[in-house]
This record gives C-alpha cells, structure tokens and sequence, in this order.
C-alpha cells in the first residue's frame, strides 16, 4: 500500500477521481434547484403609500423664484414585494418639479419622479400642481425689537438700552412680496427678568402691513439681542408719621429716628414722584414714657427698599397743663373790630414739661397770649399765636394760629 502512494500514477489517478465526483455531485445539485425555481409560484403585487415625500423644485434660483409647489406629496408604489420593499426602506428615489425653460407667469406643471425601478407603478398624489414664477428681489430691511411683557418685570426693574445685530437683514422673495413687507421684527419676552440681556439669539420674523406673516427667505435667520434691564434708584428723606395724642399730663420732647434718609428703587416714573417717605403713623395716645420704636416704613406702590424699618427715639416728658389761658387781640386800627372764628371762643390751653417747671405751679395770669392784627384790613386773616411766660420757659400750645374776622 505505501508503495501505492510513493507511486505518482496513482496519486493522479485518486487526483482525477475526486475531481469527476465533485463535478457529478455540483451538476445533480444545479439541476435540481432549476427544478425547484420552476416549481415555486410568481411573488404576489403589493401596494404601499409613503407619505410626506418632499418635493424638490428645478429652475433658476438665480433670477426666478415660485410659490405654488407643495412641500410634500404622497407616492404610491405598486410592485412585487423584493423589489418594493428596498425602495420603500431606503427611499433612494426623488420627487421634483421641473420649471427649467419656463417663463414668469402661472403654469400647470406635473409632479415627476426619479431613480424607482421600472417594475413599479408609480403614483403621486397630488399629480400636478399650478405655480406661479416672479422675478427674484432682494433688499435690506431694518430690524426692529419687541420686548413683550415688559410689565411684567420684577417689581422696579425697568428696560433700558438695548442693541440688535445685525441691524438689518437681507429678504429675498418675488418683487411682488417684497413690495408687501412692511415690518421686520425680533420677539423678547422679558417677563420676570430681573438682569440684562447678553446675547440672546432670536428668530428673525417679516410681517406686511396688515401684520400677516410672509413666507420669505431671510439672511441672517436669526438676530441676537442685549438689553440692559435696571433697577433705578433714589436716595430720599424720612418722615415720622404720627396720630393721636399724648395723654393729659405728658408733652413731647423729641421724635427722631435713627436715620434721615433711605434708599429705594422703582421704575423711573415712580422714583420722579417720590420726594421723601414716611414711617407707619406711630400712635401718640398709647405713649406715657420715653421709648424706641420700631417703625415700619410707607413706601408708595411699586417701589421697594432694602431698608423695610426704622427705629424711632420718642422723648416725652410729664407737662404741668395750663387751661383756658385767653388770647389777646393787639394792634386793632381806630375803628375797627375783632372777633374769633376758628377757635370760636379767644383761649387755649399750654403745656409746660415738668422738667422745665422747677417746682413752680403757674398759673394763667403768668403767661400772655396773643395775635397781632396791626395793619390788616377787615375781612377774615389766620395769625400766629405768640406765648410769652417766665423765664423763657419752652410752652407749646394746643394750636399755633387761629383765625379772626376783622370788621
């Protein structure tokens, strides 16, 4: 057997064997899936519909543009199944319309296909389509901005200077269009905003006069705005406010409090109304002795503080009172008259501070009250009162003027 094998005769012998077999057993194989393919039936037709195929438009984009043509059509394909399943799949294949060599006006023109094998039926809906081709314009408009809800700020802040870039766009569309344009505008909703802007990108929006929006081809798309929104603010004095009475028996030394001024914001409008604010009115009835008050400060509407209080030193002192002290009428002209209007009846009471009393119990024959009509002529005059007493003493009254009628 080994010297079969170290014989090259038989080896070409085994060699030419293996090749007719091989030979045999492709050519029976061949033969039977010929037979097989014959036997299997003709694939079946199916229909498919893909919607929402954009549609391509072929022209000069130089110096024509057109309306009319739909953004999308729907196409139908009828086909056997391996054929249409890839086109279906792989949405190889374009829809356009062709308005090369057309002139400007209106034309009828149909919805045409590309790159679908020639085994599928074909169906576009819709099938045509009227357009219309203008003259290509383009011109420069100046872009405006709307800052919308801008009463709806934080409470005093306001919009001050604002820049857009570009400052205007190139629009590109038929002259007929262009010729409607009649505001080109960016939107800002500054509702709630409480600091600037910085470089807010926009769309950019092309309205006609009606305020319809326009279908055009705008360069640059988009702007970019900055604005700067302020808080304004102003530096004002303080007022203590007070009602009521102190209780018999007690004067007022002093009512201050702890700071003279204040800083507040609000828009400028608000600000140019305000000349000082005042404290919550401090009740002087419900005050017996020296005191410090926290008091709340009165801001008008729409404006605000970082201060919300004050603390207000009240000084009061126990006052010896004086009733019904009477009030003389001096330099009446020969001939002439006087009488009391407001207050009816010619005395008023005084209040001395204790501190300021020394021990003394005044009476009324130790003060002079009067008001000096020299020179006034007949008709009704409100005058000062003035109190004269002992020593200098600091009295007040219970009014400073009165009113009197001279006849």
């Amino acid at each position: 057997m080994d010297k079969w094998f170290e014989s090259k005769w038989f080896v070409r012998i085994i060699a030419l064997a293996f090749a007719i077999l091989l030979y045999v057993t492709v050519s029976i194989e061949t033969d039977t899936g010929d037979e097989e393919n014959t036997l299997l039936p003709e694939a079946s037709q199916e229909t498919r519909t893909l919607e929402n195929v954009p549609v391509d438009v072929r022209m000069d984009e130089e110096n024509y543009v057109v309306s009319g043509v739909p953004e999308y059509v729907d196409v139908t394909l009828e086909g056997v199944t391996r054929i249409l399943t890839p086109v279906e799949r792989q949405h190889n294949f374009d829809t356009f319309v062709n308005l090369e060599g057309l002139e400007e006006g209106t034309h009828e023109v149909e919805i045409q296909y590309e790159d679908i094998p020639p085994e599928l039926s074909v169906y576009i809906e819709p099938k045509t389509t009227e357009v219309t081709i203008e003259e290509r314009a383009t011109e420069e408009f100046p872009v405006t901005v709307d800052f919308i809800n801008s009463d709806q700020l934080a409470e005093g802040f306001e919009l001050g200077d604002y820049e857009v870039e570009p400052a205007s766009v190139s629009i590109t569309s038929s002259r007929s269009v262009i010729d409607q344009i009649g505001m080109v505008k960016v939107f800002v909703n500054v509702s709630g905003l409480d600091q600037s802007i910085n470089n807010r990108e926009v769309p950019v929006n092309v309205y006609d006069s009606q305020g319809n929006e326009l279908n055009v081809r705008v360069e640059p798309e988009n702007a970019v705005v900055s604005a700067d929104i302020t808080n304004p603010s102003e530096t004002v004095s303080i007022n203590v406010s007070t009602t009521g009475e102190l209780p018999d028996g007690y004067a007022l030394e002093s009512l201050d409090a702890n700071m003279d001024e204040v800083e507040i914001f609000a828009t400028t409008d608000v600000l140019d109304e305000i000349e000082s604010v005042s404290t919550e009115d401090i009740d002087l009835s419900e005050i017996t002795e020296s005191q410090t008050i926290d008091a709340s400060l009165s801001l008008p509407e729409g404006a605000v503080s970082e201060t919300e209080s004050v603390e207000v030193d009240v000084e009061v002192d126990q006052a010896q009172s004086i009733e019904d002290v009477p009030i003389e009428i001096e330099g009446l002209q020969d001939g002439q008259d006087a009488t009391f209007v407001e207050p009816d009846n010619p005395e008023m009471d005084i209040r001395i501070p204790s501190s300021e009393a020394d021990g003394n119990e005044w009476t009324a024959e130790d003060f002079d009250l009067s008001v000096d009509v020299s020179d006034l002529e007949a008709g009704e005059h409100t005058v000062p009162v003035t109190i004269e007493g002992p020593d200098d003493l600091p009295i007040t009254g219970e009014f400073e003027e009165v009113t009197v009628e001279i006849t």
